[in-house]
């Protein structure tokens, strides 16, 4: 939620609104979606490259180390899902096409925020890591942060103006004065503790001639949130005495918010508040007006949700999931992080939206590219209940379910209708899916992504799932990777395999001989980020492969993980990738970089040659039997010939079927082979 322009008022005038708190020892509720959003874009990491997981997880660590020190325990409570009755969907698709053009903005070197793609669940990553209490609601969060810290009077820490609604019994702070980066001292017990402000209702409504506080929501509402944007509202503003002289939006927002305060402060009740004001539109709309500002003004009301029970006992019920009907362990699941919003959405709504990178434009959304993917995970979750399925599709009805899909079309956003894949029967009934064995859940995630189990064998664990991805990834039609794009994702993801090693000392693998050399070479790609220019073809190809990624990933989830979930911090480090994509593609060799840690040069050509393998052996007998009617190459030796023109092969059907190499590309492919 939120109310335009509120926060940013109530800041403007922090010294009536908020009180100075030193927080030691005590619990905060820690609004999760605020917190990944503000460490994010306040701590200068990289914003056009894809996303700097490394460098953000650092920061995660330093802002959790600073609560640790102060005695402060945290929980952090994320949303989930939308409302089950979609009524925020109209803001949702406004904020998706602001980000097309943020992305499009940041994508020719202008400013802008916007979130990596994978960043929510690197933000749960790090919090299982560091053991960090946390929930992930069915839905909005706000209500059930409300509930939870006023039963253990405890503050909230968050961005969100509806918490100037709420009545906290401890307030919230705001993140903008939470100074976590600097930390003061107890003169008389030397204990550290954090500087922060806090709102307080009290002191806000006192300023405004002592209002009633259940005011408020009649205030939140009327003055815009991002459930309701009622063309009467401004019937009734321009009908209403108060006016604003100010020129800038700021100002004018600003304006109307302390002449509806002002206002609203001469009524006792919200009942005669709302008398006054559907008062001033046509006798025919005054009760349907009424009825649906009382209901909007519901969300500021407790939740039924007891997210204490969950912190205590482990137990989660959402009266929406119940009364959905799902699986008790898809409700735990997404209680606990292991699902996604994105399924949550797919369950309630069976509407999903598919979030713009920073991407070519000129082509079509990065996201096609793993449409197959999608219907996979649509048709496991097709029957997840009969309440949905009564609500969703006729009686009888054989044919697969549609889902409804809102994506980037060149710099707008479209509906697009995908259907549900039709899978075999044991794949059909979503509450039985935690009991299949794991064989099968597993053929079907590596069926999914177009893999056989041999060519993940030699692969290390924490990287089965990212070069199954990355198989499927090359195997797309969509896909207009070139050779160093690949080379350059097995490069960072053995960089963060050794900066793993380098970062987490009671990691069970030791370092390998050269490793801290070898990645410091690499840090020296990541800081010459601010001198590259963006290519839009490599921007879109890495985009392709991360969508691939995120689909693959929740796929693994939704099937229970048949494989290990890899680590995305050490996986993917955007300027790094992009950098040494730049080099490879210039005069730099794969060979060259790795020479300083063999171990590093072991595993590199374990990824790569488990790509080779995954190219189909009938589409390289085809091209075989093409080449003969080539040239013969000059004579050599034999067993370099018969190399060569293995090679060659390859690359041939490579670059016929996904557009990936050319037969110019040899001289790096036989670098590739010298690591065999």
């Amino acid at each position: 939620m939120g109310i335009r322009g509120l926060m940013s008022y109530v800041e403007d005038h922090s010294s009536q609104f908020f009180i100075d708190l030193k927080l030691r020892d005590t619990k905060i509720i820690i609004d999760g979606y605020a917190l990944f959003h503000r460490l994010y874009f306040d701590s200068n990491v990289d914003l056009r490259h894809g996303g700097d997981y490394d460098s953000f997880t650092d920061v995660i660590h330093r802002f959790f180390e600073s609560l640790s020190s102060c005695k402060i325990h945290p929980y952090v409570v994320l949303d989930g899902g939308c409302d089950i009755s979609d009524k925020k969907l109209l803001t949702l698709k406004d904020r998706a096409r602001e980000k097309i053009q943020v992305a499009h903005s940041l994508s020719l070197g202008g400013r802008g925020n916007l979130l990596p793609l994978l960043i929510r669940e690197v933000f749960i990553q790090v919090l299982n890591k560091l053991h960090i209490d946390f929930v992930q609601c069915f839905s909005e969060a706000d209500r059930d942060i409300m509930t939870l810290a006023n039963h253990w009077n405890c503050p909230v820490l968050t961005m969100d103006s509806d918490f100037c609604i709420f009545d906290l019994k401890a307030g919230f702070c705001s993140l903008n004065g939470f100074q976590w980066k600097n930390l003061a001292v107890f003169k008389d017990t030397f204990h550290y503790y954090i500087p922060a402000r806090c709102f307080s209702v009290d002191k806000f409504c006192s300023h405004f001639n002592n209002m009633n506080k259940a005011l408020l929501p009649v205030f939140a509402v009327l003055c815009g949130n991002d459930y309701i944007n009622l063309p009467a509202l401004e019937t009734i503003f321009s009908r209403m005495s108060f006016s604003s002289g100010a020129s800038s939006t700021k100002g004018r927002k600003h304006q109307r918010i302390l002449g509806l305060l002002n206002w609203l402060s001469h009524f006792d009740a919200p009942s005669e508040a709302l008398d006054n004001v559907v008062k001033y539109l046509k006798m025919n709309d005054r009760e349907a007006v009424r009825d649906l500002l009382w209901a909007s003004m519901e969300e500021y009301q407790p939740s039924p949700v007891k997210l204490q029970d969950f912190f205590q006992l482990g137990a989660y019920v959402s009266p929406c999931a119940t009364d959905l009907g799902l699986p008790e362990w898809i409700q735990l699941a997404l209680a606990k992080g292991q699902l996604s919003p994105f399924v949550c959405d797919a369950l309630s709504l069976r509407r999903t939206i598919l979030y713009t990178q920073v991407e070519n434009m000129q082509c079509p959304s990065a996201h096609v590219v793993s449409l197959s993917i999608r219907k996979v995970i649509y048709g496991l979750l097709q029957n997840s209940s009969p309440n949905l399925n009564n609500v969703s599709r006729s009686t009888g009805s054989k044919q697969p379910l549609a889902f409804s899909e809102i994506e980037r079309i060149d710099k707008n956003i479209a509906t697009v209708v995908t259907h549900a894949a039709k899978l075999p029967e044991e794949y059909r009934e979503l509450g039985k899916l935690n009991v299949l064995s794991l064989s099968k859940r597993k053929n079907l995630l590596l069926e999914t992504l177009k893999v056989k189990e041999v060519v993940l064998d030699p692969i290390p664990a924490s990287l089965k799932l990212p070069i199954a991805v990355t198989c499927f990834w090359l195997q797309s039609i969509e896909g207009q990777a070139k050779l160093y794009h690949v080379q350059a994702l097995l490069m960072g993801m053995v960089v963060g395999q050794l900066q793993k090693m380098i970062s987490e000392p009671d990691n069970e693998e030791s370092p390998m001989d050269g490793a801290k050399l070898f990645c410091d070479q690499f840090l020296k790609v990541k800081e010459n980020k601010l001198q590259r220019k963006l290519d839009f073809d490599t921007a879109h190809v890495f985009c392709q492969w991360q969508c691939c990624l995120q689909m693959g990933f929740y796929l693994n989830q939704l099937l229970l993980t048949p494989l290990p979930e890899p680590n995305i911090t050490w996986l993917y480090s955007g300027t790094l990738v992009h950098g040494l994509s730049q080099e490879l593609s210039a005069s730099s060799s794969t060979e060259n970089l790795l020479r300083v840690c063999p171990g590093a040069r072991q595993l590199y050509s374990q990824l790569f040659h488990g790509l080779k393998s995954a190219v189909p052996s009938e589409s390289l007998f085809h091209r075989e039997k093409s080449k003969a009617r080539r040239k013969k190459p000059k004579k050599t030796n034999t067993n370099l010939t018969k190399h060569r023109v293995g090679t060659r092969s390859l690359l041939d059907h490579v670059s016929n079927r996904f557009g990936l190499l050319s037969v110019e590309d040899l001289d790096d492919w036989d670098q590739e082979s010298k690591l065999e």
